[in-house]
C-alpha cells in the first residue's frame, strides 16, 4: 500500500491534483466551523452539550452536511440541495421532453441540464435556508430554550439566509473546482468527506458509552459490512453484444463483441435517500404539532408518535425496509429505458446472441433488469437497516456509522475515486495503483 501511494505521489501532475484536492477538502470543513453572522456559538455549543439534537429530525441533513448544520455555520445547509436539484432535474426527464432531449444532445445538452441543475439549487438553498434560520429563531432546531439568534430583528434575518445561500453556492463551486482540476467528482467527494467527519466522533462515542468491547463489536461489523458492500457494488450481469460487420465506404467495421454492464445495485444510495426523506415527515408532523401544557395530543399524532417517533419500532423499520424497495425499482424504470437501449443497438447493428433485434430485445433488457433489481433492492433495505437494527440489538449510538447512506457513499465514492487515480497513472505508467 505504501508503496502505491509512494508511486501515486512520485507522478507532478497527480501529485498536484491530489494537493489541489486536499486544499479545497480544507476550506470546506474550516467553513463547516465558522458561525453564520447573528448567531451566537457559545449558545449553539451549549445546546449541543445538552444532547437534545441525538436522532432529531435533523440528523440526516446534518450527515450531509458534516456537522455544520448543528452548529448553524455558513455552511450548514451542505451539499443537500444540491442533491435534491439533481434528483428532481433526473426525474424531470421523465416528464419534460426537453429534458429528455437535453439528455441526448451529449455535452452540450449536459451543460444545459447542469445550469439548470445550478439555478434551482440556489432555489432550494434560499427555501432551505429560510426554514433554518426560522427553526433556529424558536429553539426548535437544537431542541434548546437558550436562544442562539440575539438579535432577531428582519436585517439580521434577511443577512443569515444571504449567507446561508451564498454557503451553498460556494460548496457547489468547490465541488465544481474538484472535478476540473483536481481527482475525482467534487461533489462526490465533498460528501464523503462529510460523512466522514462524523465517524471520529461517532466511534468516540460508542466507546465511552458501551466500551471496548462494543467497540471492537462494532469494527468487525463494520468490516464484514464494507467488505459485503464492494462485493456487491462491483458486481454485475454482463449482457453479451454482438455487432454485425458493416461497409462503411472502403471499410468494413463491426464484428465485434462487447457486453451491457447491468449493476446488482443500478439505484445507488438514492433509494435510501428517498425512503429517509419520506419518513422524517411523520418527525416534522410531531415536531411542529406539540400540543399546548396541559392538552392530551390527539389519537392520530398519539398514533405518529409511537410507530413512527422513534426509528426502533418494528413498523418504522418494515416501512423503511419496504419503502426502499419500491424507490429501487422506481428509480431503476426511469433511468434505465430498454427501449432506448435496443433501439441504439438496432441501429447500430448490435443484437444479443439469441434474441432477435428490435422489440425482442427490448422485452429481454426489461426481464433481466427486472430479475437483477430485486436482489439489489433487498441488498439496499437491509443495508438502510443497518443502523437500525444496531441501535436495537447492541444499543449502540443510534447514528451507526457502518450502515445506511453513509457506508453506500463512502464505500461508491471511495470505489470511484481509486479507479479514477488507477486510470490516471496507467496512461504514465506501466503499473497503476492496483496491481
Amino acid at each position: 500500500m505504501f508503496s502505491a501511494l509512494a508511486r501515486v505521489f512520485k507522478t507532478p501532475d497527480l501529485r498536484r491534483k491530489i494537493w489541489f484536492t486536499i486544499g479545497i477538502i480544507t476550506i470546506y470543513r474550516i467553513g463547516a466551523f465558522i458561525p453564520a453572522p447573528g448567531v451566537d456559538y457559545g449558545a449553539v455549543q451549549q445546546c449541543l452539550e445538552l444532547g437534545s439534537t441525538e436522532g432529531g429530525l435533523y440528523s440526516f441533513v446534518n450527515m450531509f452536511s458534516g456537522g455544520a448544520l448543528l452548529q448553524v455555520s455558513v455552511f450548514a445547509l451542505g451539499i443537500m440541495p444540491y442533491i435534491t436539484a439533481a434528483i428532481i432535474v433526473q426525474l424531470l426527464r421523465v416528464v419534460i421532453p426537453r429534458f429528455e432531449t437535453l439528455q441526448r444532445e451529449g455535452p452540450q445538452g449536459q451543460a444545459k441540464l447542469t445550469q439548470y441543475t445550478r439555478y434551482l439549487t440556489i432555489g432550494l438553498a434560499t427555501l432551505n435556508a429560510t426554514t433554518l434560520v426560522a427553526t433556529a429563531r424558536t429553539g426548535a432546531l437544537l431542541g434548546c430554550d437558550i436562544p442562539i439568534i440575539p438579535n432577531d430583528s428582519l436585517w439580521v434575518i434577511v443577512l443569515m439566509i444571504v449567507v446561508l445561500t451564498s454557503g451553498v453556492a460556494l460548496i457547489m463551486w468547490l465541488g465544481e473546482q474538484i472535478t476540473e482540476r483536481g481527482v475525482g467528482n467534487g461533489m462526490s467527494i465533498l460528501i464523503f468527506v462529510s460523512i466522514a467527519a462524523g465517524f471520529p466522533g461517532a466511534m468516540g462515542q460508542i466507546w465511552t458509552v458501551q466500551g471496548w468491547r462494543t467497540f471492537a463489536l462494532v469494527m468487525l461489523i463494520g468490516l464484514v459490512i464494507i467488505t459485503a458492500v464492494v462485493f456487491v457494488e462491483q458486481s454485475q450481469r454482463r449482457v453479451p453484444v454482438q455487432y454485425a460487420k458493416r461497409q462503411v465506404g472502403r471499410r468494413t467495421v463491426g464484428g465485434t463483441s462487447t457486453y451491457i454492464p447491468i449493476k446488482v445495485n443500478m439505484a445507488g444510495v438514492i433509494p435510501v435517500i428517498f425512503s429517509s426523506s419520506v419518513l422524517m415527515l411523520p418527525s416534522v408532523y410531531i415536531q411542529f404539532n406539540q400540543p399546548a401544557p396541559g392538552e392530551e395530543p390527539g389519537w392520530f399524532a398519539e398514533l405518529i408518535q409511537t410507530y413512527f417517533g422513534t426509528q426502533s419500532h418494528p413498523v418504522y423499520m418494515v416501512i423503511f425496509f419496504l419503502l426502499t424497495i419500491g424507490f429501487t425499482y422506481f428509480y431503476v424504470t426511469i433511468t434505465f429505458n430498454p427501449n432506448e437501449v435496443a433501439e441504439n443497438m438496432r441501429k447500430y447493428g448490435g443484437f444479443i446472441p439469441g434474441i432477435r433485434a428490435g422489440r425482442p430485445t427490448e422485452s429481454y433488457l426489461a426481464y433481466v433488469i427486472s430479475r437483477i433489481t430485486f436482489p439489489g433492492s433487498l441488498y439496499l433495505g437491509f443495508i438502510a437497516l443497518i443502523p437500525l437494527i444496531a441501535f436495537v440489538l447492541i444499543r449502540a449510538d443510534q447514528n451507526f456509522p457502518f450502515g445506511g447512506t453513509s457506508i453506500l457513499i463512502m464505500v461508491g465514492v471511495g470505489l470511484t475515486t481509486v479507479k479514477q487515480i488507477n486510470a490516471q497513472m496507467e496512461q504514465r505508467n506501466y503499473e497503476g495503483l492496483l496491481r
